[in-house]
């Protein structure tokens, strides 16, 4: 019941506005997974910035199973394999950026797209995590079961051969 696997890959790429950026962040998230991202929009009216709740600013796409685990792999090569402490949160997951999707191996510079980068967020689980989100009878994850940030980053040394930086580069 402790082992440890991964339930989902985000990419979430926010562009702040609607219109072109966006549909090139669509068309990348869609070359990069070969899945068909969905718009994220604002939450909050923020008159300054021209936002209003419902406007759709963002994308994300959602990739789960062995295909989560290839793609993890990929996107790690394009971070030389290397992530900082502090990418991991108290319950185990993380997230890292890159900066540019050029740096991910197999993915060619398309110049419909230009240069956009994007955010990468791993969700971690164990056997019996579905005890909180079934709908008769939730409950809790107890404290001994969660996933510790140091289990984590363990995890993800002795499955993808990670190595941990003292200070992000």
């Amino acid at each position: 019941m402790k082992r440890i696997k991964i339930e989902k890959v985000t990419l979430n790429i926010g562009t702040g506005k609607p219109g072109d950026e966006l549909e090139k962040a669509v068309r990348l998230l869609n070359k990069i997974t070969n899945h068909q991202p969905v718009k994220t929009g604002a939450k909050k009216r923020i008159p300054t910035w021209g936002l209003r709740p419902g406007l759709e600013i963002g994308t994300k796409v959602t990739i789960r199973g062995k295909e989560a685990e290839e793609l993890l792999k990929n996107l790690l090569k394009a971070k030389n394999n290397k992530l900082s402490r502090s990418n991991f949160d108290d319950l185990g997951n993380f997230a890292f950026g890159i900066h540019e999707y050029l740096d991910i191996p197999g993915v060619k510079y398309d110049p419909s797209i230009g240069i956009i980068g994007l955010e990468v967020a791993i969700t971690l689980i164990r056997p019996g995590y579905s005890i909180k989100i079934r709908r008769v009878k939730r409950r809790t994850i107890g404290t001994k079961h969660r996933i510790k940030k140091d289990e984590a980053i363990d995890y993800m040394i002795k499955e993808f051969g990670i190595s941990i930086m003292e200070k992000e580069e």
